[in-house]
């Protein structure tokens, strides 16, 4: 296989290139993105290690430039593509639905509000009517017997008794119908007058609607008078009012969803910003960083040159699953397998350490993923466990299938551990407690566990059990999972 190296430091590319040579690769050099393509769209290679900054052009200008699609067909083309800012992304996508959520409840309230205090007025509106009607026995009292103003009585408007439409039946004790008025409406007929009573008086409630009719009942020396009301125009104006105003707030919250769609990329973009210039520090780092210490590992057996080297590769390894997120490579495997088998290279060490490791492994648990990654995240979590727990612990990791999720838990006891110490466990080079401050490390490996876990939907939690046995679960939810086997 012909491997093309594209690499600016010249000592740098030396030392590569006799890696290459020993796996028995065949490998030349270019040193600047020109040469890089050049040599690329020859055809001659069958994949290529590329630099990111170069002279001239850099790494990734290289891998897209167009030309290179013409290239031998038949040689395989391999190359590394850059996962999309994925945590910008979802930032972006929760402000665009907290917005919009607020807005919706904002305007839900206020639709509300309006509409429910137009329908009272409406049933109050009815309900001073009819107390008229109430008081007249079934019609409208004389203009003349109107109460003078500051009474305490509802005034009677001169136009209302020619504006109102009703009508009354009287019944007996026993609910017979003694005697039904509808001369002052023409949509009902007597029959009908005498349903919508008989109705309210299997009811029996005081007040209420009968289709578009409010009605009231009365007490008389007579029997009990049910005096109707039509409402018919104020409530179809009520409803006409409801339709309304939620079509114009559907239109208002499409509209505010487009403007948020379009201004969300300018409020995010200095979080972006901010972003972007971490990363390209971390990677600008560790590419400057593994100069060095690539020339200097090769002359000394230093233990401190290999921890360096350790430190790194652990930050470009975060910073790669990091911008990687759901773009890291999925395939079925057998996930209960590959955790037995991480878990007994550890049974050694912990032997070692005068610790003991409980297994508690449940078979045929397959999961869809980064089948490397994923087993990472399983040394990752039992290193913790053996590097932070008093000598003589006895430390548990179990994989199980709860419902339809897989749950892998490590404990182990812990001591001097506080709440505080759990909201920061995750962050990269944090060492809260004495004992993690003196045993060796760089607070990068829950960093790296929460980042596999966030790029499979999982989640990744620590919690204190007991008094003092910290356990971290990680979680994966059901479209995680794969068929069993």
């Amino acid at each position: 296989m012909r491997i093309l190296l594209a690499e600016d430091e010249r000592s740098l590319s030396r030392a590569i290139l006799k890696i290459l040579e020993k796996n028995n690769y065949s490998a030349d050099a270019a040193y600047d993105g020109e040469q890089a393509l050049s040599c690329l769209l020859s055809g001659r290679y069958d994949g290529a290690i590329l630099d990111i900054m170069m002279p001239k052009m850099d790494g990734i200008t290289v891998l897209k430039n167009p030309e290179r699609q013409h290239t031998d067909p038949r040689r395989p083309q391999r190359r590394i593509l850059s996962g999309g800012n994925l945590m910008i992304k979802k930032l972006r996508r929760k402000l665009i639905a907290v917005s919009m959520l607020s807005l919706f409840l904002v305007l839900f309230v206020i639709l509300g509000a309006v509409n429910i205090l137009n329908y009272r007025e409406i049933v109050e509106n009815a309900d001073r009517t009819l107390s008229m009607l109430q008081a007249g026995q079934g019609t409208f009292p004389d203009p003349g017997d109107n109460p003078p103003p500051g009474e305490g009585r509802p005034r009677m408007s001169p136009e209302l008794p020619y504006e109102s439409r009703y009508f009354s039946v009287l019944l007996s004790g026993s609910g017979r119908i003694i005697s039904v008025d509808t001369g002052r409406i023409s949509a009902v007929n007597t029959s009908e007058a005498m349903e919508y009573a008989s109705r309210v008086w299997e009811n029996g409630s005081e007040r209420g609607f009968v289709t578009n009719y409010r009605y009231v009942r009365s007490e008389e020396n007579a029997g009990t008078r049910i005096i109707f009301l039509d409402c018919a125009g104020d409530l179809a104006t009520c409803r006409s009012f409801l339709f309304s105003s939620c079509a114009i707030s559907a239109l208002g919250l499409l509209a505010a969803w487009l403007l948020i769609l379009l201004f969300s990329r300018r409020i995010v973009r200095p979080i972006t910003e901010s972003y972007e210039k971490q990363k390209q520090f971390v990677s600008n780092a560790g590419h400057e960083i593994k100069t060095p210490i690539t020339i200097i590992d090769a002359d000394t057996e230093g233990s401190q040159t290999k921890r360096l080297a350790s430190l790194t590769s652990d930050l470009i390894s975060l910073s790669r699953l990091e911008e990687a997120g759901s773009r890291l490579p999925r395939i079925d495997f057998p996930f209960s397998d590959r955790t037995a088998e991480t878990a007994q290279s550890f049974q050694t060490l912990a032997r070692t350490m005068g610790k003991t490791l409980d297994l508690s492994i449940e078979p045929i648990i397959s999961l869809c993923g980064d089948e490397k990654a994923l087993t990472q995240l399983v040394s990752i979590l039992l290193d913790n466990a053996l590097k932070y727990s008093p000598e003589g612990s006895r430390i548990s990791l179990s994989l199980k299938r709860q419902g339809k999720q897989v749950r892998l838990t490590a404990a182990n006891p812990a001591k001097l551990l506080t709440g505080e110490d759990l909201k920061h466990m995750f962050d990269r080079f944090y060492r809260g407690d004495k004992s993690r401050s003196e045993t060796p490390g760089y607070g990068i490996g829950l960093a790296m566990a929460r980042a596999i876990a966030d790029a499979h939907k999982g989640r990744l939690t620590a919690r204190l059990e007991e008094p003092e046995l910290l356990v971290i679960e990680a979680v994966f939810e059901p479209a995680r999972l794969a068929r069993k086997s």
